[in-house]
């Protein structure tokens, strides 16, 4: 077995300082456009949502406003359900999921739930496709009080007035082949580690709380899941990218202790998703249908149990 090339950051064995942090930021080009594919969804769907701008991200010469939607009419009464998609940039089908979700579905629930969908937590790493916000920062290792990571910082804002009062709360995320070519090797070598390659899996699995784990909500989501794409197995340890498969297509962590955008609200039902784009048997519209369906199935069985 041949060891993998060294990242073409950085001295292996030694973290990386200012200078590797800027010249990895130096290296990130534009590939996309958060105005066009995001902001102008969200345009599209204001006559039907309250649009509140909860933040604005600052990485000169850009800036980025953050946008959630939010009921229209929400009412105290009603059990709260938040959507967040694209805490990793990179992660296609939560943004897109999200937005779809909140377009096709949103008005399902007009009267029953009040829905929060925060499409595209990082912008900045959607128009890059990258994981890291531009201090090469991974927003989703970041939600805790005095966050490094802006995206995260603005997010924890914009939920701490619902502490207590989500009832649900999903967050859309992909597992990409890139995973294992870019962004493990590009972690190992930021933090000075050696890189351990590991392997991907194919298909859908879900990531829930282990100090909440909620088998039973997380079985109903997969089950949903399953019939618009396949659900991933466990490799021949019985794992999903190094975790002991908890049930079919079900992993759990630690999400509060790891700084996870699920682990936020404390609400009884969390889960995250990860779609799967890289496989030969899912197209780019199953992934997007996959969080919607994730999505509605969320919603569904907690709205099932509310009280």
């Amino acid at each position: 077995m041949t060891n993998p090339a060294a990242y073409p950051i950085g001295t292996p064995g030694s973290p990386w300082g200012e200078a590797e942090i800027a010249l990895w930021r130096s290296r990130q080009a534009r590939k996309r456009s958060y105005a066009a594919d995001v902001l102008a969804a969200v345009e599209r769907l204001r006559p039907r949502f309250d649009v509140v701008e909860y933040g604005r991200l600052d990485y000169a010469p850009d800036s980025y406003p953050l946008y959630a939607l939010r009921s229209r009419g929400w009412r105290d009464g009603l059990p709260a359900m938040l959507v967040t998609g694209g805490v990793h940039g990179y992660e296609t089908s939560g943004v897109h999921g999200a937005l779809r979700f909140a377009e096709d579905h949103a008005a399902d629930y007009a009267g029953r739930a009040n829905l929060l969908v925060v499409p595209c937590v990082s912008p900045w790493g959607y128009e890059r496709i990258h994981r890291w916000n531009p201090g090469a920062i991974d927003p989703n290792r970041s939600f805790r009080e005095d966050s490094p990571a802006p995206e995260s910082a603005a997010l924890l804002r914009l939920v701490a007035p619902l502490r207590g009062r989500v009832r649900m709360h999903i967050d859309l995320h992909e597992t990409t082949d890139s995973d294992e070519t870019e962004f493990r090797p590009a972690l190992a070598a930021r933090d000075g580690k050696p890189f351990e390659p590991g392997t991907i899996p194919d298909g859908f699995y879900l990531v829930g709380d282990s100090e909440n784990p909620q088998p039973e909500f997380q079985q109903a989501v997969i089950a949903a899941v399953a019939k618009v794409t396949h659900i991933a197995p466990a490799d021949a340890n019985g794992e999903i990218i190094g975790s002991p498969v908890a049930a079919p297509g079900v992993i759990n962590y630690p999400l509060r202790a790891l700084g996870l955008c699920a682990g936020i609200t404390g609400a009884p039902y969390v889960t995250t998703t990860e779609v799967y784009p890289d496989s030969p048997r899912a197209t780019p519209e199953q992934c997007n249908a996959a969080q919607v369906a994730a999505v509605r199935a969320a919603i569904d069985y907690a709205l099932a149990r509310a009280h």
